[in-house]
């Protein structure tokens, strides 16, 4: 479900973008209640897909997902069926544009699992939360960076850190970034936190045009 009524988000354009950028938020682990476009995790994102649309214009297309429920639930796995289903629908309105996934703390978990699918070229993980190891369903292909502050005590730094060094390990182009005094919900640090998202969509973008 891709959220709309919101001014500007997600108008089409007409030029052919370089690149398409899935913007999800977080979640909690148990939870039915009906995910909103207005509660605190999905405004929270809002600034990130904002200053990507305005950073880089009609080169690329960002669309900040929504949830049917806020939280994950088990097995369920209930963020996937709609990122996924927002995941086949950019690709079908721009085909063979590459996409890279933008995720804070639940929302870092539903990109890593979009991630094993060929067509998502970079992970950028917020302090995701990548309690099962979830970074190994992300594609040997792609560029993932996490960003995780070290007094987050919601997911856990060193967690995050463990994943890039192994994905690392396995010849993966990963990268940890660390944020000194960082907490979960990047109310501090507030430039690098943004920064992070900005950097990351210009440089998958340079690597393209240069490819």
């Amino acid at each position: 479900m891709l959220i709309s009524g919101l001014p500007g988000l997600l108008s089409p354009g007409r030029r052919s973008p370089g690149l398409l950028v899935l913007v999800l938020p977080g979640g909690t682990d148990s939870s039915h209640q009906p995910f909103s476009p207005w509660q605190p995790s999905a405004l929270r994102m809002y600034p990130f897909t904002w200053s990507l649309r305005v950073r880089f214009g009609r080169s690329v297309r960002v669309h900040q997902v929504g949830y049917r429920v806020y939280g994950w639930n088990g097995d369920e796995n209930s963020p996937m069926l709609p990122a996924r289903a927002a995941l086949d629908d950019i690709c079908r309105r721009h085909p063979g544009v590459p996409v890279v996934a933008i995720g804070h703390s639940m929302g870092g978990r539903v990109a890593a699992h979009l991630a094993a699918d060929r067509r998502v070229i970079g992970v950028l993980g917020l302090a995701p939360w990548w309690q099962f190891a979830d970074w190994r369903h992300i594609q040997p292909g792609a560029r993932v960076v996490a960003v995780h502050g070290d007094a987050d005590t919601r997911t856990l730094a060193k967690r995050t850190r463990k994943g890039i060094d192994e994905l690392s390990a396995l010849g993966v182009d990963a990268e940890f970034v660390p944020v000194p005094g960082g907490g979960h919900a990047m109310l501090d640090h507030i430039g690098l936190w943004q920064r992070s998202a900005l950097d990351f969509v210009g440089e998958r973008l340079s690597a393209l045009r240069g490819a």
